[in-house]
């Protein structure tokens, strides 16, 4: 099977097509490898797939349309994983522009392509934070996602309704994952992990925002890969009619006659912010200083995935304890910066 990984040098798109690799796939990588956070790190990770003859690496942004048309003449593909976003919260804040660009344009691109090569299956990364004010715990598929306090969040429930339209008019097989705070080795340098391992490691203070407030529902990069290729394997059908006597699932933003689904993909165990930080001083060894702040803008209080959805499509079971995989990530950092 030939298969398309956008967001090759990310996080999640690097393990991701190094997996697939292994399974005996040709994967064609693509990203952009700009500097929202330092390219280095994503070359050093697509450094990990030179030893890989299945895997080839273009650079393209996919907002850009006629780069987009080019790889559509130069390759055919069975199936699309779609990885690359502009990511971050924050930054959509300071920088609305880039997340029109890539999230919206460059998905419009990503669907065309779908579009174009009939594939048998379009995976694509959506986001927890599409719950955005919903207050009802454990996050449901079956919940409303009507009110994002972020545009990153906005865009991510755009691709999740533009994804829909071309399943329902073209029949292709759409999955939208909603990812929940993945972490572990080779990690986001803007998420918590790694700004709060390398301030405790620089013996500098962390921000604890709201208080120390808050839960997250972390869940471990071999778990969300696994949870990828197992849903990548089962693409949605079309059917009829939504045939359930469940009320709520009739009412549901997740039920479709469409091949269509959107899941959750998470620990389903979420994790107290101060004890996420305890762990990372163990695993270091060192104590953080800690610099209490307010709720950022954009940001929510707790994020609790219900994944019995993808459970029960795929006998996705999270197995990673928060403490191991956090020593995990500690012992990669300290490797890689070499301290």
């Amino acid at each position: 099977m030939k298969i398309l990984v956008t967001g090759a040098a990310g996080f999640i798109g690097n393990e991701l097509a190094i997996a697939l690799c292994k399974k005996g796939h040709k994967v064609v990588g693509i990203d952009n490898l700009n500097n929202y956070y330092t390219p280095q790190l994503k070359k050093d990770r697509l450094a990990r797939l030179s030893s890989q003859p299945l895997f080839e690496f273009i650079e393209i942004s996919i907002e850009n349309r006629a780069a987009m048309e080019g790889l559509e003449q130069e390759h055919k593909f069975d199936r699309i994983y779609h990885l690359a976003a502009q990511a971050g919260v924050r930054y959509s804040i300071e920088n609305p522009a880039a997340y029109i660009d890539s999230n919206l344009v460059g998905f419009g691109n990503i669907l065309e392509l779908a579009r174009k090569q009939s594939v048998q299956h379009l995976i694509y990364a959506s986001s927890s934070s599409v719950y955005g004010e919903n207050k009802v715990q454990p996050f449901s598929e079956h919940h409303a996602v009507d009110h994002p306090v972020s545009l990153y969040a906005a865009t991510k429930k755009a691709n999740e309704v533009m994804a829909h339209s071309y399943s329902h008019l073209y029949n292709i097989p759409t999955t939208g994952l909603r990812f929940f705070t993945v972490y572990g080795p080779w990690g986001r340098p803007d998420m918590a992990p790694f700004l709060f391992t390398k301030a405790i490691l620089s013996d500098e203070p962390i921000k604890v925002f709201n208080q120390g407030n808050m839960l997250r529902d972390f869940t471990y990069i071999d778990d969300i890969v696994n949870g990828v290729l197992q849903s990548g394997d089962l693409p949605p059908i079309e059917t009829k009619q939504v045939d359930t006597d469940n009320q709520e699932q009739k009412r549901s933003p997740a039920s479709s006659n469409a091949p269509y689904r959107v899941l959750n993909i998470g620990n389903s165990n979420p994790v107290k912010l101060m004890d996420f930080i305890e762990a990372i001083e163990e695993a270091s060894g060192k104590q953080a200083a800690k610099k209490y702040m307010d709720m950022q803008p954009g940001d929510v209080p707790v994020t609790y995935a219900n994944t019995t959805l993808l459970q029960e499509l795929t006998g996705y079971n999270p197995s990673m304890d928060i403490k191991k995989g956090i020593s995990n990530t500690v012992d990669w950092y300290r490797k890689y910066y070499q301290i």
